[in-house]
């Protein structure tokens, strides 16, 4: 059987070891030259293969491909893109075949969350409606950790120990200024609908009197006056408070707290700022002198802090995605399952696809106190084996040294460009 070409492409929001599953699936391409040709990376995700804007991973070294491993964000580059509904513009589908059909492309890796698995499953399902051979693999990635079917996504590990490391060490900081300076220290951190991230935080507080003192869940309705009480409590029994705060916080109508009223590419509504808005309040009711922050894309592009357990499944789920392509499964993703708590102890199913485009897996209430400002024992117990483990990039004079593609263009093969 004559070996056809592989396409990959990394979608959304880019985390700090999207390209350990970018390595995965290079190098793992590399060991069947017999059924995989070559692997061509599309430029900006899914608009590289609209674009034809495809990258030859050949002309990549070894080292190069190999250091994907301890290097951050997406080294494609990403695009937040969602392709519109088939039977409403199905131009688009049909533009992705053709691309397909001129690099005889056979198979398609799409690395990304909810969004990214519904267009893999898309592209599965035209490509058999029009008689086109290929086989649709979606790589899971958000450091949200909302996609269902897997135990985990990879990217989130990450994020988890960067909070908790961060509110730790600010804790610590605001601990020693509280007797004649600040008393609040805010966190905000990323989370759209589920609070995993959040939650995350809690990992730092071993003992009641360490940070964060108090967490917000966009799963839990915010009410001003039991968080202003909770929060006057703490500094009065520990001298200072700390919070972790989720950018999908909402009060009890609904409506995001720091809803700025934009919407991004794929619909969502634009967040941005409630750490301020959380913390004026704290001014405004309690008088306390206070400091907020932003972890924004600092928490995804931490690779320098990685989870050793997260670039494992990173590249263990990539490496996968070709292993079924190649044993003939389409439509599929690779998922983490959890053989244990303690230790923790993983390995890699599979899920189909129909279960996991455009769902989401929120934080579960019993992972939540029953006052709502903080992290259970379960949720510990789940979350704790996620963060374990160093991977430290290559550092040289005091920083990590990281890779950037040489990314050499594939020669456009179709006359006719496409318009986004």
């Amino acid at each position: 059987m004559k070996p056809r070409n592989a396409f990959y492409a990394q979608s959304g929001g880019v985390t700090a070891v999207i390209n350990a599953s970018a390595c995965g699936v290079i190098e793992t391409c590399r060991k069947h030259p017999q059924r995989i040709a070559t692997l061509y990376a599309g430029r900006h995700g899914i608009v590289g293969a609209l674009m034809e804007d495809l990258v030859d991973t050949r002309r990549e070294s070894a080292a190069a491909i190999r250091a994907l491993r301890h290097t951050p964000s997406g080294a494609f580059g990403s695009a937040r893109y969602k392709l519109r509904k088939f039977e409403d513009d199905p131009t688009q589908y049909l533009r992705l075949i053709e691309v397909f059909k001129a690099h005889d492309i056979g198979y398609f890796f799409y690395n990304g969350g909810g969004d990214s698995a519904d267009t893999c499953l898309k592209v599965s399902q035209l490509a058999e409606r029009l008689g086109y051979p290929i086989q649709a693999i979606h790589i899971p990635k958000t450091v949200d950790n909302d996609l269902p079917m897997t135990d985990c996504c990879p990217g989130f590990g990450s994020v988890a120990k960067y909070v908790a490391v961060s509110i730790r060490e600010a804790g610590f900081d605001v601990a020693s200024m509280a007797k004649t300076s600040t008393k609040v220290f805010v966190l905000e951190v990323m989370g759209r609908h589920a609070g995993w991230i959040a939650a995350a935080g809690g990992l730092a507080a071993e003992q009641a009197a360490d940070a964060p003192h108090i967490i917000l869940f966009p799963e839990i309705a915010f009410d001003e006056d039991r968080f202003c009480a909770r929060v006057k409590r703490s500094v009065e029994k520990y001298g200072y408070c700390a919070i972790v705060v989720s950018e999908g916080v909402r009060d009890a109508a609904g409506k995001f707290l720091s809803e700025t009223g934009g919407r991004d590419a794929f619909g969502h509504a634009q967040l941005g700022g409630v750490a301020p808005f959380i913390a004026q309040r704290i001014k405004v009711r309690l008088g306390y002198k206070y400091h907020w922050a932003v972890a924004d894309y600092l928490q995804r592009a931490a690779r320098h802090i990685a989870s050793k357990v997260d670039v494992e499944q990173a590249y263990a789920v990539g490496k996968a995605a070709v292993e079924l392509a190649l044993k003939g499964h389409n439509a599929v993703m690779p998922a983490i399952v959890r053989v244990s708590d303690r230790p923790y102890r993983w390995k890699i199913g599979m899920a189909d696809l129909e279960s996991v485009a455009n769902k989401e897996k929120m934080l579960p209430r019993d992972y939540i106190t029953a006052d709502g400002f903080h992290i259970t024992a379960k949720a510990r117990r789940y979350l704790s084996g996620l963060i374990r483990g160093e991977d430290y990039p290559p550092y040289k004079d005091g920083l990590p040294q990281y890779v950037v593609l040489k990314n050499v263009p594939v020669k456009k093969q179709l006359k006719k460009g496409f318009v986004l």
